[in-house]
């Protein structure tokens, strides 16, 4: 398992890595600077409105799929006709209850307009991704990995066509990034379909009521927990946007709107977002190996030690340079905003260390089925997060919310570890604790020290980064000799 997970996760991350900073920072980036902070904090305050209710999609279908088709493959032609009937079920439930919700927020025609393609947009999506776990579920991770980065090829190359082409003598607009969304996810959707029903054979799409009633009762608390956690990752944009002034007056500026105030919180956050989905990989990785070693009573502690080496050491360096050198960070990708984004960012970005940690124990849980547990952890989680937003987004404005998610995410980062401590009996290794502290106080005084002490920051960064990665060596966080031993036994495979 442990051959199968690395020499899969370098294919995966090998994709990602040629196509997402790409996506990020030319593309995203470039519709940023091209539209403005005001005109991007609009539409990133439904966007994320649509992302906390995408739930409503899925019923934790999606996640209970993957685990559910790893351990049981035969299952996977009985399951998908009903399962595709069902979701479209769901879509349409799904866009009753988000219309409902912003006739309630008061929104006007231009909103509900792009509101719909985001709709349509996240529907696709979540489709996507569920044809996508009966790939990862068959343990065709080459394939999956392939999917995994179409549509932001397709993105790319469309929006690299509207913004420098020089198509049209327009302005970039907003709605133009959301058309191409909608384009590129109908086309990944239709190759994605095709992928799944050459290993289904012959799908007849139905609905059994007892069939969605059983797999409800299972799928259920996959849905709570993704909804949960999406709540108290996604929901501080439209808290920002909701308690400050929407209106610009003698008393108030523009930067201290609620759409302003999103814009500049939204250029910190896309970057740990972004940051974040590499994580994401592990754990798309993780929970059908977890989930089938489970099913096996295999030891799971050699597998959980080093995905997690494998994503914190990475993830420590990145998210402690980043934060010491976050002026140096904006500034480099935008074009104004930067002396509001700057500060969030270097906040923000350290939740990128707990994000890790929930990637490797929360999927580890959720194959487990632990999910009474993780609900309970989420619940908490919403709780902190609504109660640090709501003192001090009115004083700090999008800095209060950064505050408010770094330390969200560490308490629910901590309470997952802790869980899955209690329920597979996991030995503390107290050394391999203090050699992940020693590193990050290192870097940090590393990054300090070359950002005083040399001119050229970017130089600086890389000097940090550089030397830090080799600690990481030197105290066998990583260790090259097991890594290629992994490798050269999965060619001999």
């Amino acid at each position: 398992m442990k051959r199968k997970f690395f020499t899969n996760l370098i294919l995966l991350l090998f994709l990602n890595l040629l196509i997402k900073p790409f996506w990020f920072f030319g593309i995203e980036v470039g519709v940023q600077n091209a539209v403005g902070e005001s005109a991007y904090g609009f539409y990133f305050v439904i966007l994320n409105l649509t992302m906390v209710m995408n739930i409503l999609l899925d019923l934790g279908i999606t996640n209970y799929n993957n685990k559910n088709i790893a351990q049981h493959q035969f299952l996977l032609q009985k399951h998908l006709g009903n399962i595709i009937s069902i979701r479209f079920i769901l879509a349409i439930f799904y866009s009753i209850v988000i219309f409902s919700i912003a006739l309630i927020l008061g929104y006007d025609s231009y909103k509900l307009y792009i509101l719909s393609f985001l709709v349509l947009n996240q529907f696709l999506s979540s489709f996507i991704l569920y044809l996508r776990s009966n790939l990862s579920g068959l343990h065709l991770f080459r394939t999956d990995s392939l999917i995994s980065i179409l549509d932001k090829v397709l993105m790319i190359f469309i929006l690299s066509v509207l913004l420098w082409g020089g198509v049209t003598s327009q302005e970039f607009q907003i709605e133009w990034f959301v058309y191409s969304q909608t384009a590129a996810y109908l086309i990944t959707f239709a190759i994605t379909i095709i992928a799944v029903l050459n290993k289904s054979g012959h799908i007849k799409i139905k609905f059994d009521y007892k069939f969605f009633l059983a797999f409800f009762k299972q799928s259920y608390p996959y849905a709570l927990l993704i909804f949960l956690m999406a709540f108290y990752n996604r929901f501080d944009s439209v808290m920002i946007d909701a308690l400050l002034p929407k209106e610009i007056t003698d008393t108030i500026p523009e930067v201290s709107t609620g759409h302003y105030q999103v814009g500049v919180y939204a250029q910190a956050y896309r970057i740990l977002d972004v940051a974040s989905q590499f994580g994401y990989l592990f754990a798309v990785l993780l929970l059908p190996i977890f989930a089938r070693m489970i099913k096996k009573n295999e030891n799971i502690g050699q597998m959980l030690q080093l995905s997690y080496s494998l994503i914190i050491v990475p993830a420590i360096i990145i998210a402690i340079t980043s934060s010491v050198f976050s002026s140096e960070v904006m500034n480099l990708l935008y074009d104004s905003g930067t002396e509001y984004s700057s500060p969030i960012f270097s906040v923000i970005i350290l939740g990128f260390i707990a994000v890790s940690t929930t990637y490797i124990f929360g999927t580890l849980l959720t194959a487990n089925g632990s999910l009474k547990q993780l609900n309970i952890m989420a619940i908490i989680g919403i709780t902190a997060n609504l109660t640090i937003n709501l003192s001090l987004i009115p004083y700090f404005q999008a800095l209060g919310a950064a505050y408010s998610s770094l330390i969200t995410q560490s308490i629910t980062a901590i309470a997952q570890v802790l869980i899955a401590w209690k329920i597979f009996n996991l030995k503390f290794n107290y050394f391999y604790i203090l050699k992940i502290i020693v590193l990050a106080v290192t870097t940090f005084f590393f990054a300090i020290y070359f950002s005083k002490n040399l001119e050229n920051m970017w130089y600086a960064m890389l000097t940090t980064i550089g030397i830090s990665l080799l600690f990481s060596f030197l105290v066998k966080l990583l260790n090259i000799k097991d890594l290629f031993m992994i490798l050269k036994d999965s060619q001999q495979e």
